[in-house]
């Protein structure tokens, strides 16, 4: 007997239809959690396999991390084959990780065998070596040896990034034997938009994009169409490059080689923005003293302890710019004014370093910035400085007088500015270029830095400056 004819209402019926997934602002439902959960403690294996039959794997994902931690395996459990395991790389890593950990390896290595090689490696990559060789032990001796050459390759190489599922043909086949050839092949990639041409010993030739393929007559032979000038990748070559690689030159698809020019997988473009987010992610986070690795998911503790060592190190910098305050205790005591503004002067320069500092660090990154217009753009970032740094002066100076009705402390904080903002600037720009030099992550480190350079500049020029100009000792 069918199981939704014991009276229990289908899944599409009482979920997906009567309690859609998203709401007007694409944000997911919490009453279609709970349904979720409620079908998940009673144990309703086919309403939920119907359920995720209909989500794309980024909803499942979704709604795996909208879940609580123990209703996350028993979904997978109770969906059995129906769950698409491309769903946990859509969650954060520490809820993926606490998924394959409780699921028994039989089930784990399943699920991985219905995935293409980038996706499955990217769900092994996760875990550590124990545990990757006890799912791989599961699986047949081909994927596995497929996965295994895959997961040897540097983390954030295109190696680990590849799909090892393409269409290879001999270079003298004919269009017709090309289309034959796909058409009698069972398990060609899901998605494709080239055909690669290689030798009797798997050279690459080089590529037939599939509109040119449609396009030619059956007898043509493959060598009149090959682009054997198409860009491609080594296996060892950095993700970012190839994400670069693919925005300079529009590709959607790059094929991949090892050492000795054999063609061994294949990147496509939906591959590539994840690794664009990846990067972007990164960078921001690093820009904000937060590690690359932190999630939403992570418990307070473990967000405690990776954000501890950068904050040590700022707490470090922050008593270099206060001993600058204290070489001034004696102007300070005499003039509470000095006191009440210098950390203007200060959030300025921090401000416009930052800024600044933004600007340059994905230049950097992007490649946007060298050796060969360094010049010209460390140039311009202090004409800015220069500039807002005069505006600034102006507006700060008279915001001064106005408070503490001391006509010579406006031009005193005015000066300050200028010098701060300018030398913010600078800092901006030759911090984060001194730091790429030397090979260190300018993201990572250059906020620090900079900061601690317009507090020191921001306290010294304006409390200096105050000291020449009203006399104090």
């Amino acid at each position: 007997m069918d199981e939704h004819m014991d009276g229990a209402p289908s899944a599409e019926a009482s979920v997906l239809d009567h309690v859609p997934m998203r709401n007007e602002d694409g944000e997911i439902r919490h009453e279609f959690v709970e349904e979720i959960a409620h079908a998940i403690e009673a144990g309703d294996s086919a309403a939920l396999r119907a359920c995720v039959a209909e989500l794309h794997e980024a909803d499942l994902g979704d709604l795996i991390g909208a879940l609580e931690p123990d209703d996350r395996v028993r979904l997978v459990e109770l969906t059995g084959r129906d769950f698409d395991f491309s769903a946990l790389n859509e969650v954060d890593e520490a809820v993926r990780e606490e998924i394959l950990e409780e699921l028994p390896p039989e089930t784990v290595a399943e699920g991985v065998r219905e995935l293409e090689s980038d996706d499955a490696v990217e769900l092994l990559e996760t875990l550590d070596e124990a545990d990757q060789e006890e799912i791989l032990e599961k699986l047949p001796l081909q994927e596995r040896v497929a996965l295994e050459r895959s997961l040897l390759y540097p983390e954030n190489s295109a190696g680990r990034r590849m799909q090892t599922e393409f269409i290879a043909v001999p270079h003298d086949f004919t269009v017709g034997q090309a289309i034959d050839y796909m058409r009698e092949t069972p398990d060609l990639p899901d998605r494709f938009y080239e055909i690669y041409v290689v030798d009797k010993d798997q050279h690459w030739q080089g590529a037939v994009p599939l509109d040119v393929l449609l396009r030619a007559r059956r007898p043509v032979p493959l060598t009149e169409l090959t682009d054997e000038d198409r860009r491609r990748v080594s296996v060892l070559e950095d993700q970012e490059e190839v994400a670069r690689m693919f925005g300079k030159y529009n590709l959607v698809a790059a094929p991949v080689l090892d050492t000795q020019d054999r063609l061994v997988g294949v990147i496509t473009v939906d591959d590539v923005v994840d690794v664009i987010e990846e990067e972007a992610d990164e960078d921001l986070k690093a820009l904000g003293g937060v590690t690359s690795d932190e999630e939403l998911s992570d418990t307070f503790l473990t967000i405690a302890r990776g954000r501890f060592n950068w904050l040590l190190v700022n707490l470090a910098t922050a008593f270099l710019a206060s001993s600058v305050l204290g070489l001034f205790e004696g102007q300070l005591e005499k003039m509470v004014a000095l006191a009440v503004l210098a950390p203007i002067v200060a959030s300025q320069g921090g401000n416009a370093a930052t800024q600044t500092m933004t600007v340059a660090v994905r230049a950097l990154a992007t490649r946007e910035l060298g050796s060969s217009n360094a010049w010209r753009v460390i140039m311009r970032e202090t004409l800015v400085g220069l500039v807002n740094g005069l505006a600034f002066a102006v507006i700060t100076g008279i915001a001064a007088v106005a408070w503490f009705k001391i006509p010579g402390l406006g031009i005193v904080i005015g000066l300050a500015i200028i010098c701060n903002l300018v030398a913010g600037a600078l800092g901006g720009i030759l911090i984060p270029m001194a730091l790429e030099r030397v090979r260190a992550d300018p993201a990572v480190a250059s906020g620090t830095f900079v900061t601690t350079v317009t507090d020191v500049v921001g306290f010294f020029s304006f409390l200096g400056i105050a000291t020449l100009w009203f006399g104090l000792k």
